[in-house]
């Protein structure tokens, strides 16, 4: 198998289902990391921050700091903080995001009503608490000129044993109100998110690999960046899937555990 350089490791589905490590998971990025590559760990998922998600690889076995993780939430906070950093928005989402806006120094509201909706963007994300309420104040602040951008645009998250939900429900209704798509979505596959992860790895677009067991989000992404793409079987797509689809991994794997074979 080929080395690279950067390795960028998707989460859910890739590194871990809910709160087990897939098999080989451990060694094969404790390998990685004894051979000096780089690693970062790259999530859609906006129910965490970086240091949560550091504190979960940690305990898992995967000894990881909070820089070497890069997640939808912190990268839609850091695109306003460098764009329009005296935005007011309103937030459909959970208190990761909330987190990552207040580090960020970006002023947010929960009552857009309170303020005759008059915000500057609504930021949606896969949000547990959505809600009719939720769903009224997005149009209203649409209405009075709102931009809205997403964190991340996944149809369903991988759990143990399935899928649920994720943030696209939120999205899809938003649109199916507004009758007008959504203006941003920062995630995956976005090159917004692929310039944060290869800042943070240091690391050059052909001597990288994106790891993910997505091919809409982890793949479209490194195909569209000339990143190296390894798709992992671990997660949502299986070989009906792969077979269909327009986006071909440069290499499929099992599991993760497969890198170093």
């Amino acid at each position: 198998m080929q080395l690279f350089d950067g390795y960028i490791f998707d989460l859910d589905g890739t590194v871990y289902l809910g709160d087990k490590l897939i098999p080989g998971a451990q060694e094969t990025i404790g390998r990685l990391r004894e051979m000096g590559k780089k690693v970062v760990f790259l999530s859609n998922k906006p129910l965490q921050t970086r240091y949560d998600y550091a504190a979960k690889l940690t305990k898992l076995g995967i000894p990881t700091t909070a820089d070497e993780v890069v997640n939808s939430t912190f990268v839609l906070a850091q695109y306003l903080k460098e764009r329009d950093p005296q935005a007011l928005t309103y937030v459909i989402g959970e208190q990761a995001l909330l987190s990552d806006l207040e580090q960020a120094g970006i002023a947010y509201t929960l009552e857009p009503d309170k303020v005759d909706y008059q915000v500057d963007y609504v930021i949606v994300a896969f949000d547990r608490t959505f809600h009719y309420d939720k769903l009224n104040h997005a149009l209203q602040a649409v209405k009075k000129g709102a931009k809205v951008i997403a964190t991340n645009g996944d149809r369903t998250c991988p759990v143990e044993g399935g899928e649920v939900p994720d943030a696209a429900g939120m999205i899809g209704a938003i649109e199916g109100v507004t009758a007008k798509k959504i203006d941003l979505v920062v995630g995956k596959p976005s090159e917004i998110t692929v310039r944060v992860a290869l800042s943070t790895l240091q690391v050059n677009a052909k001597n990288c690999v994106m790891v993910g067991d997505r091919l809409e989000t982890d793949m479209l992404m490194a195909k569209t960046a000339g990143i190296h793409s390894a798709l992992v079987m671990t997660g949502v797509t299986n070989k009906q899937m792969l077979e269909s689809s327009a986006v071909k991994p440069d290499l499929v794997l099992d599991s993760i555990a497969g890198l170093l074979e």
